[in-house]
């Protein structure tokens, strides 16, 4: 997995999986744009990036609006002339509250990042792939794009659409080079889940962590680096016959018989 001369855009790089693919990028030779809403843990990243040895840039973006987008794409090209690997991976949790109590305001925000984002990723990324008639996307979408869970209806509605996203593109540009993948990763340790623990006990969301770890076949939470690993491999030339897939990163949770028990239990 090799991306020297290559440039890697990824959105939500400030932290977590985010981060973990914009080093693993830079580590394998690649240019690294990270784009994020946190200006500090942005910098931070591509801070780590410089550190290195490594080249990279931060640009702010609310993945939200089309406008924010179009210029987190424009600045890439500006700064390397090229986008090769896309990281579109920007998402949020939202609230766990059952369907019937879940606030409007809530969905509608999990909604705007974790759908439209990807989806205005997906447009002003493809047209300037289109125009160089090659690249990679590697769409973050979960577990929960695959299976039901319990008390959020927000975020499995929004991951479940990132699948027909990635399928629809993937589609749409296979004959121009371009190749349009999902990884699916299930509980990692990083805010997120953590944010989830506490929502779901306050007093006590190691219990809630130790349970859910124990749910899961290899007894841990995956790491953001093993989410990253795979993104690297489907962005690279060793995934060339790859597109229109998802690739399961969950320790075995979503596959193994009893494995897969509700958050809440």
């Amino acid at each position: 997995m090799e991306f020297s001369g290559k440039v890697a855009l990824v959105t939500g790089g400030g932290n977590g999986i985010g981060r973990a693919s914009s080093l693993g990028f830079a580590a394998r030779g690649a240019k690294v744009v990270v784009v994020d809403r946190d200006v500090a843990g942005g910098e931070a990243t591509a801070g780590i990036v410089r550190q290195k040895g490594g080249e990279a840039i931060f640009v702010e973006a609310d993945v939200t609006k089309s406008d924010s987008v179009r210029a987190y794409v424009e600045r890439a090209v500006q700064a390397y002339g090229r986008i090769d690997c896309f990281h579109n991976n920007a998402g949020i949790e939202g609230a766990v509250a059952p369907t019937a109590d879940y606030d409007d305001a809530m969905f509608d925000a999990v909604m705007a990042v974790n759908v439209r984002g990807v989806f205005l990723g997906l447009k002003h990324v493809l047209k300037q792939m289109l125009a160089q008639k090659s690249g990679a996307i590697v769409n973050t979408a979960s577990t929960a794009a695959l299976l039901g869970s319990p008390g959020m209806p927000a975020y499995v509605a929004s991951k479940h659409a990132v699948l027909g996203l990635t399928k629809t593109a993937s589609g749409e540009v296979a004959r121009h080079g371009i190749r349009v993948n999902a990884v699916c990763p299930g509980p990692i340790d990083t805010r997120m889940i953590h944010d989830l623990e506490a929502q779901l006990n306050p007093g006590d969301p190691q219990a809630v962590s130790r349970r859910y770890q124990a749910s899961i076949p290899i007894g841990r939470y995956g790491t953001p680096e093993e989410v990253a690993n795979t993104v690297l491999f489907l962005c690279s030339d060793l995934a060339g016959n790859i597109t229109g897939a998802h690739f399961v990163v969950d320790g075995g949770r979503s596959s193994t018989p009893g494995a897969v028990t509700a958050i809440r239990d």
